[in-house]
Formats: C-alpha cells, sequence, structure tokens
C-alpha cells in the first residue's frame, strides 16, 4: 500500500508532465507548421506586447508587413509543393535577416509580418525594403528549378496604446500602396 507522500509525490510529477505538454501544445498552436514561424495567432499575441512595452519603456518599435508579389503563379504553374517550398525559403529568410528581438510571423497565405524592436519608422522601412530586396534577390531553388518571387511591404509604427489590428491593417495598406505606385511606374506609357 502506498503512503500519502508516496501518492502526492506521484501527483505533483504527473502535474508537473501535463503542465509541460500544455505549454507544448500552447507553443504548437502558435507556430505555423510550414514554415516554422508564428502563425497570425502568435504573431498577434507578440504584436499586443510589443506595442504594451514600447508603450511602457517610450521605445519605439514597428511592424513591417510583407505580400508575395504573384506568388499564385508558382502555386498554377509548378504546383502546390513548390509553393511551399518558397514559402519556408522566405521563412528561413526573413528570420536569419532580422535581429534576435525582431519576430517573423507567417499572417496567412503568402503573406508574412515582422515586428522591429526599437525601430524608428525611418528604420522599419530601410528594413521592410531590404528584406524585400533580400527576397527578390535570392532564388529558392526546388526539385533543380531556381523561382524567384518578388515581395511588396509597408511598415507602421507601434505608436501609444496602438490596437495591434489596426496596427497590422495601416500596415498592409502602406504595403498595397507601394504596389499601386509601383505598379503605376510601371503603366507609364512615353508617346
Amino acid at each position: 500500500m502506498r503512503s500519502w507522500q508516496d501518492e502526492k509525490t506521484r501527483l505533483l510529477q504527473r502535474i508537473e508532465e501535463l503542465e509541460s505538454r500544455l505549454a507544448q501544445a500552447e507553443a504548437l498552436a502558435e507556430r505555423d507548421p510550414l514554415t516554422g514561424a508564428l502563425n497570425r495567432r502568435g504573431f498577434m499575441r507578440a504584436l499586443e506586447q510589443a506595442i504594451a512595452f514600447a508603450d511602457r519603456y517610450r521605445e519605439p518599435a514597428a511592424v513591417v508587413f510583407i505580400d508575395l508579389d504573384a506568388f499564385k503563379t508558382v502555386n498554377d504553374a509548378f504546383g502546390h509543393a513548390a509553393g511551399d517550398a518558397v514559402l519556408k525559403h522566405v521563412a528561413r529568410l526573413l528570420m536569419s535577416h532580422v535581429r534576435e528581438s525582431d519576430i517573423v510571423g507567417r499572417l496567412g497565405g503568402d503573406e508574412f509580418g515582422v515586428i522591429l524592436a526599437r525601430a524608428a519608422p525611418d528604420e522599419a522601412v530601410r528594413k521592410g525594403e531590404a528584406l524585400t530586396a533580400l527576397i527578390a534577390q535570392t532564388p529558392c531553388i526546388y526539385a533543380g528549378v531556381a523561382h524567384r518571387v518578388a515581395a511588396s511591404c509597408g511598415a507602421r509604427s507601434l505608436a501609444r496604446a496602438d490596437d495591434p489590428e489596426l496596427a497590422l491593417a495601416a500596415a498592409d495598406e502602406a504595403m498595397y500602396a507601394e504596389k499601386r505606385a509601383r505598379r503605376l511606374r510601371r503603366t507609364v506609357a512615353f508617346f
């Protein structure tokens, strides 16, 4: 027959084990299984924390929204496995070219977000431009084919008491403004 102490020890070990499993499950629930970057849920939680940190310590911070241009053509021409390879490639590029204090997330489909800690607005714009240039200049090699993708970005400063959804939406709108401006520059005709 077990003593009360043995039973208590066994129960405490079981609780520890369950808490560890819960922590693992929560971490998995916030990661994109394809790319290993945060998923939208995890990214929004991190964005909320970044806004609170920036507000509390009066530190600048920003969010960059990145969208792959014409990504659908990769899937249509080469299949979804090639598209998945490109998404993994882009996520690896982003994660390896930001500071340890910065956060990368896959927001859905071919959209990514980057939270830049201690980054002023002009720094965020420059970093977004550098990341999109890196994506364009670094092809993904899949099945012996070099897949090149371009990307557009928009940045938004994380102002005091900013709402995470509104901050991300503003960065998204800035990204679309960049796409529209680029499209207009390409369609200007000379007579």
